[in-house]
């Protein structure tokens, strides 16, 4: 069985971080805080300075644990409950899904509903939608 931890402080202190960060983006280079399409834009830029803010991005996301380690002297837990076969298969189901839904729950659900954006609206519904049935399907039908 599969346990859900719910941490309130540390949602809401991640959820803080990504609203400040993706309003500085658009409020200094009027760019949406689109995840995926900052990693896609990391191997393909348009010029050094779109690789700069691309890069400083992704550093900053992937950071993370160290500066926990740093705050608190230890790692972070990280446990992963599935095998590495159904996380390889799940990314490449949301790697399908970001390109044909244009766009990823960062740029769509933070970004997209946040102007209001009815293309990103129904996104992030049929984001939440699937999400649901896909936990539900893994947890009480198949039995993970």
């Amino acid at each position: 069985m599969i346990e859900t931890a719910f941490t309130p402080w540390a949602s809401l202190a991640g959820g803080v971080l990504i609203g400040v960060s993706s309003t500085l983006l658009m409020l200094m280079l009027g760019r949406v805080f689109g995840a995926t399409g900052i990693l896609a834009g990391l191997f393909q830029p348009a010029s050094g300075q779109d690789f700069s803010w691309r890069a400083a991005l992704v550093a900053g996301m992937v950071s993370g644990p160290a500066v926990v380690w740093l705050m608190t002297g230890q790692m972070p837990a990280v446990e992963v409950p599935i095998s590495t076969l159904a996380l390889v298969l799940g990314g490449l189901i949301v790697g399908v899904g970001v390109t044909y839904g244009s766009g990823c729950t960062s740029g769509h659900g933070v970004c997209g509903m946040a102007r209001l954006s009815p293309r990103s609206i129904a996104a992030t519904i049929t984001f939440m939608i699937f999400t649901g049935l896909t936990v539900y399907i893994i947890r009480h039908v198949i039995g993970g």
